[in-house]
């Protein structure tokens, strides 16, 4: 089956979702999911949503929220980006709360100027100013906006589809570089379906299942970032990957999140001896940003020999941990840990891709009519470490921009004819063991040599790694006909390729980047633009 839509998203996180209602009312959307519309990173994320909304609660402010984001980032943020982001939070979070999503109340509310919404701080923050909806926020989000979604009648959510690549008027040898369409795998049939479309928005989430460890869902494989790429987009900072400090370390739950959240409520990381070591790498000790929190827990599993570290909440009253944990208490408990009363076994994971697709305050990339918006998008937000809990904010601000904007130039856009996919020369595999084994090779290649901490040395020999795996994959795409495992290697391997490229521009160390042979910040420096 082929289609035709104004405005094909794909993506249906919150910032794919975002961009759907906001462009729905006056034209027709699909917005496309490789699993159900609920499989994607939001949906995940337990801390909350960033935003100034109410200054008069305390002394925050604006002011205080872009500071905190650009020494987060290490200087590395775009600042123009920052007040923008920062200026539209309150908007931002009054659109979800008039959505419907439930955050958090205060149990008293005290005085006519305050706002009534429970706040939390984490890692990196000034104040109190996270949003949340008990530890559930990202799935609170996703639940509200979906169901949205799915009633509105100009929305159709194709779930289960694959994208495979974009069209353009260049790819088929005419003038200009302007979007018209993709290719999607339709994983139900195995058949690969054409959607033609005015605009196309990229909102496939990050790239964090290339590295062995991640707490990313299994969807998260760069797949937006490597399209544009092929297709001739620029990417930026991609060797900015966040490390979330505390992932449950256990066999039967290995890709848990625990939130920055516990450690802004003063949970403490410990060793297995039950001292604790942040005060021997940052004076805002667990408060520190998650390089420096991710770096330290690494160093010390490192130094001792240990295969996790500790973080300690269990000297909270149990009805405090209870309350605002229900999500972490509950999935521990499932695997024999009570947090109330023993410290939670932890490691550091791949957790997000700071860098992405560049583009500018409307979301629109370096090709005519294509945007893109989220965690796939580099915006000069979050520069060399995001700080925490500024993603959401970061899908919604963008997602409402690329809306208005493409509601703007909606009446300019025309569609054109996409060809019909050719799989004549191709046949089915018989050998997905490849695929399988090519996968591991990657995703290990990339956690010892590409992790938290590189050498000049690792990055060659990733590099040599990637380049062999890349021509046996292009060989196999070349001869057989696509399936999700296949496509996800492929981009997955072009992300891989351009982070470490971009990790050897970099000869310095800074923030999420850190090279042993260049130990020191530079002076002067900025973002690493690779041009396909």
């Amino acid at each position: 089956m082929n289609y035709t839509t104004d405005c094909l998203i794909i993506g249906s996180g919150a910032a794919g979702l975002t961009l759907a209602l906001g462009l729905a009312e006056k034209t027709k959307v699909i917005v496309l999911s490789k699993e159900t519309a609920c499989a994607g990173s939001t949906n995940y994320a337990q801390g909350g949503i960033a935003g100034v909304y109410n200054i008069k609660d305390d002394d925050d402010s604006i002011a205080a929220h872009i500071k905190d984001t650009c020494i987060a980032g290490g200087y590395l943020c775009d600042e123009k980006t920052v007040e923008f982001v920062a200026k539209n939070a309150h908007d931002a979070i009054q659109w979800l709360i008039d959505s419907g999503v439930p955050f958090d109340l205060k149990e008293e509310k005290k005085g006519d100027d305050q706002s009534p919404y429970h706040l939390h701080r984490e890692g990196g923050h000034s104040h109190r100013r996270i949003f949340h909806a008990e530890d559930h926020t990202g799935k609170s989000i996703q639940e509200t906006l979906t169901a949205l979604a799915r009633k509105h009648p100009n929305i159709t959510l194709l779930e289960n589809h694959n994208a495979i690549d974009l069209v353009t008027t260049r790819k088929l040898g005419l003038a200009g570089n302007r979007v018209i369409g993709a290719y999607v795998l339709n994983n139900e049939t195995s058949h690969v379906e054409t959607i033609c479309a005015k605009f196309i928005a990229l909102c496939t989430g990050g790239a964090s299942k290339v590295y062995q460890y991640t707490c990313n869902p299994e969807v998260s494989s760069g797949d937006g970032i490597a399209m544009a790429y092929r297709a001739g987009c620029r990417v930026a900072n991609m060797e900015f990957n966040q490390f979330h400090p505390t992932t449950l370390y256990c066999d039967a739950d290995r890709n848990f999140l625990l939130t920055e959240a516990l450690r802004g409520e003063g949970a403490q990381l410990k060793r297995p001896d039950g001292t604790r070591f942040m005060q021997d790498y940052d004076e805002r000790l667990e408060l520190a940003p998650r390089d420096i929190v991710a770096r330290a827990i690494d160093h010390e599993m490192k130094k001792l020999g240990a295969d996790c570290m500790y973080l300690d909440i269990s000297f909270k009253e149990p009805e405090f941990v209870k309350k605002h944990f229900p999500t972490i208490y509950e999935r521990c408990l499932k695997v024999g840990i009570d947090i109330t009363k023993q410290p939670i076994p932890i490691v550091p994971a791949a957790h997000f891709t700071c860098g992405g697709i560049m583009v500018d305050n409307n979301a629109r990339t370096d090709i005519e009519n294509l945007y893109a918006v989220g965690e796939c998008a580099y915006t000069g937000l979050h520069g060399a470490n995001r700080l925490a809990s500024n993603s959401l904010l970061e899908c919604v601000v963008y997602g409402k921009a690329a809306a208005t904007h493409i509601m703007k130039h909606l009446s300019d856009a025309e569609l054109a004819p996409v060809p019909d996919w050719d799989e004549s020369q191709v046949t089915n595999s018989d050998e997905e063991v490849i695929i399988t084994h090519n996968w591991h090779e990657l995703r290990l290649t990339m956690w010892d040599y590409v992790g938290i901490v590189r050498t000049n040395k690792r990055l060659e020999r990733a590099m040599h790694r990637i380049e062999l795996l890349k021509k046996e994959v292009h060989e196999y795409y070349s001869n057989f006909r696509v399936t999700r495992n296949l496509l996800e290697l492929r981009n997955l391997l072009d992300v891989a390729e351009i982070i470490v490229k971009s990790a050897m521009m970099r000869k310095e160390s800074r923030g999420l980047h850190y090279n042993v042979d260049y130990p020191n910040q530079e002076e002067h420096s900025g973002p690493t633009i690779l041009n396909p």
